[in-house]
């Protein structure tokens, strides 16, 4: 293992050898690294915590400490983090709490920016943008390929659907809608599909089509939440990507952005 000789390592920590630990980072017990991490300075982690391999963390970013939860006691909660991730400066992720699972998670290929805030029970799927200074409160959920613009405070127990975009300075108080733009620019609203998105991820122009005519039911026409579901359900050959956004929002329990 590399390891700056002005860094401190637990000995309970379990490190790959391939792992390089750089100035004056600080590793505690019950740590888990795994191949080819790469710490550059300055980087605290506490445990119980699991790091998958092929993370880069950059300074001053605190990794597994405590979650900022009241009702915390000591007890042995856990933090996970994936494969090929990089987390930025000052980034602060939280392990979990006993009443929310006991367990925060961050998936595969995030990029996490600097001063952004993951909380206690966090889901974070995998190729999320979390842009800087993005805040999740705890037990936030966010689906794959979602990107949340800088400077968003999420509101505990929201969840943020895949393949949305969240633009930057958005307060959200509900969950937002899959394949979703969604901004506060004029008042925090949702503002159709996330067509150019869906099609850097390789959606086809059919899968397009008829997300495009889902949110039209949704959000233009003149029906309630409730009608515009009942609407598409009796549609034939919905598709799975409406079909997600109809589960999406029936699962709702904070009501969604729209």
């Amino acid at each position: 293992m590399s390891l700056h000789p002005t860094a401190i390592v637990d000995p309970r920590a379990r490190i790959h050898p391939s792992t390089k630990i750089g100035p004056y980072c600080v590793i505690g017990p019950d740590v888990e690294l795994g191949e080819g991490c790469v710490l550059l300075s300055h980087v605290v982690m506490e445990g119980p915590t699991k790091i998958g391999d092929h993370n880069k963390l950059f300074p001053f970013s605190s990794i597994g400490l405590a979650p900022q939860d009241l009702t915390y006691a000591g007890e042995p909660t856990r933090l996970e983090i994936g494969s090929h991730n990089t987390i930025r400066e000052y980034v602060t992720i939280n392990r979990g709490t006993m009443k929310g699972g006991g367990i925060t998670r961050v998936g595969d290929h995030n990029l996490i920016m600097a001063y952004t805030h993951i909380a206690h029970d966090c889901q974070i799927g995998d190729h999320v943008i979390m842009a800087n200074a993005a805040t999740l409160g705890g037990h936030v959920t966010v689906g794959d390929w979602a990107n949340v613009g800088a400077l968003c405070p999420v509101h505990h127990f929201v969840r943020i659907g895949p393949y949305s975009i969240i633009g930057g300075g958005s307060t959200i108080t509900r969950d937002v809608l899959p394949f979703s733009k969604t901004s506060a620019e004029r008042g925090t609203h949702a503002y159709g599909l996330n067509a150019i998105g869906l099609e850097r991820r390789g959606f086809t122009k059919e899968r397009i089509k008829k997300l495009h005519h889902a949110y039209k039911v949704l959000l233009a026409s003149k029906l309630n939440t409730t009608q515009a579901l009942e609407k598409l359900k009796a549609e034939t050959d919905l598709g799975e990507d409406v079909t997600l956004l109809i589960e999406f929002i029936e699962a709702s329990q904070r009501g969604v952005v729209k």
